[in-house]
């Protein structure tokens, strides 16, 4: 059982460290891209909305994308960070 939860643990760690990474760049090419309808920022939008969705629903209505996903980054960094620590505290 405690092998499952670990694995389980990784799971999470490295589905919020994907998150986290795909978030940061998605920021960076949001603030860098010259053109508003630029694949790139397209691919980063379809990527991170999915991310970024449950963490609109407990904004309040109005808040920007850009900060939304800043919100999000941090959510998703704490989980990582907080998943990193507890994986480091388990023992078999």
């Amino acid at each position: 059982m405690n092998e499952l939860l670990y694995r389980l643990g990784v799971l999470v760690w490295f589905l919020a460290y994907m998150a986290t990474i795909y978030l940061v760049l998605h920021i960076l090419v949001a603030r860098w891209s010259r053109a508003p309808e630029s694949r790139l920022l397209w691919f980063f939008g379809v990527v991170t909305g999915p991310l970024v969705a449950p963490i609109r629903r407990v904004l309040p209505p109005g808040t920007s994308p850009a900060r939304a996903r800043w919100v999000a980054l941090a959510v998703y960094a704490g989980l990582w960070l907080g998943m990193r620590v507890l994986l480091g505290q388990m023992s078999f």
